[in-house]
């Protein structure tokens, strides 16, 4: 192939690649009639597997109530809901190239993923801590200091804890897993004293286990990390259509008894409950909706 032909071709593919994108998710589940739905399989009780293998959760929930509000916004009698396993490393890039059109989970909304993605309104309000065993007696960052710790892998969790162990010369050796049980069973096995992560997942993972009374929760807060379902970014159409959703969800009182479903009640498969009422920061954001990534905004 010629330069003068390769450059045509080359031309021709950015227009293409660029008129789809200008076109947008609507128009994509317009045309296929369908939508996909990236989820997590351990983020108890946001989105994770049930016994049966198939996604549930507190996040599933509200995904579900956007894709009914999506349907009747193109007028379709049905949408096709797929679903797609995403871990913490990858779900950035599955929604950025098309392969999920929402991400159903526990990823945090922040300045610098907003380069990348979009997120509608906040859902829920965590913060950065660690779980250990009571037995090890770590009680502080600076009980940390040389030991070994565990992060998941793509994690805002893992970039924190790096940074914080340098400016605090705490020379830790932190270790990344592929996902969240793999990083608690570390900790179960020995392999690391402490699993750092949102305290929400921590708390779901610790009630799960075979021993949930060996561990702690740490009392330090590391940061405060608002979660907000994903979307691709620059799409302001969609967006708008999930935004509407998600306020409407806040502002008629929906929220409550989905909250209380997933965090103040028995969750499957084992009958879990987190006993966890709504805080302060998070009826904050029922009263006014935003999906701010600055974390001042929900102090």
């Amino acid at each position: 192939m010629n330069r003068i032909a390769l450059c045509a071709l080359s031309l021709a593919a950015l227009v293409s690649f660029g008129a789809a994108a200008q076109e947008g998710t609507l128009k994509k589940v317009k045309d296929t009639a369908s939508i996909t739905i990236g989820h997590r399989d351990a983020s108890l009780p946001l989105s994770y597997y049930d016994d049966k293998q198939q996604p549930i959760g507190y996040a599933m929930d509200l995904c579900a109530k956007i894709v009914d509000a999506v349907k009747t916004e193109l007028k379709l009698p049905k949408i096709d809901v797929k679903y797609q396993l995403v871990t913490s490393a990858n779900r950035i890039p599955l929604m950025a190239n098309g392969t999920i059109d929402l991400e159903c989970g526990s990823t945090t909304n922040n300045i610098a993923r907003q380069e990348q993605v979009w997120f509608t309104m906040t859902h829920f309000v965590t913060a950065n801590r660690w779980a250990a065993k009571k037995a090890s007696g770590i009680k502080s960052l600076a009980d940390l200091k040389g030991k070994t710790i565990v992060s998941t892998a793509g994690s805002t969790n893992i970039k924190q804890i790096t940074e914080i162990n340098a400016a605090q010369n705490l020379g830790m050796n932190i270790i990344s897993a592929n996902g969240h049980p793999e990083a608690f069973q570390m900790v179960e096995t020995g392999r690391a004293v402490a699993f750092v992560m949102d305290d929400i997942i921590l708390a779901g993972l610790v009630a799960l286990s075979r021993s949930p009374g060996d561990y702690e929760i740490s009392a330090v807060a590391l940061s405060v990390e608002p979660y907000g379902i994903m979307l691709r970014k620059d799409d302001k159409a969609f967006k708008a259509v999930v935004d509407r959703a998600m306020t409407n969800i806040y502002k008629s009182g929906e929220i409550d008894a989905i909250y209380s479903k997933w965090f103040e009640k028995p969750v499957p498969p084992k009958g879990v409950n987190m006993n966890l009422p709504m805080t302060a920061a998070f009826k904050k954001v029922v009263a006014n909706p935003t999906s701010s990534g600055d974390p001042k905004v929900y102090e």
